[in-house]
């Protein structure tokens, strides 16, 4: 099983899962890993009356086991379904690695 099946498998097991969509950014960064840096856009009732903080927390705990090996970045953009429907299904861009330009 791939590192992005295993965090998708650990995260659709451990909450309601409304939408998820989970991008390998790898390509993205400097080094020679191929699967260590994503992004995980999840939508969760679970998240109602949760600060952000909280949400990280939560999705983090699921996946504790991946992170820092083989995970070494994992942006989180964490919404309720109604925040969702206000962000109208957008994701934001994830920044430019500056570490990547050096290679």
């Amino acid at each position: 099983m791939s590192v992005a099946e295993r965090l998708e498998t650990l995260v659709r097991n451990g909450m309601q899962v409304e939408m998820l969509k989970l991008e390998n950014e790898s390509h993205m960064h400097a080094g020679p890993a191929t699967e260590s840096h994503f992004k995980l856009a999840l939508v969760s009732p679970d998240f109602e009356g949760q600060p952000k903080v909280r949400r990280h927390q939560q999705v983090y705990g699921l996946v504790a086991e991946l992170m820092q090996n083989p995970i070494h970045a994992l942006a989180l953009h964490l919404y309720t379904p109604q925040e969702w429907q206000a962000q109208q299904g957008q994701i934001p861009a994830s920044p430019n690695c500056k570490g990547a330009a050096k290679h």
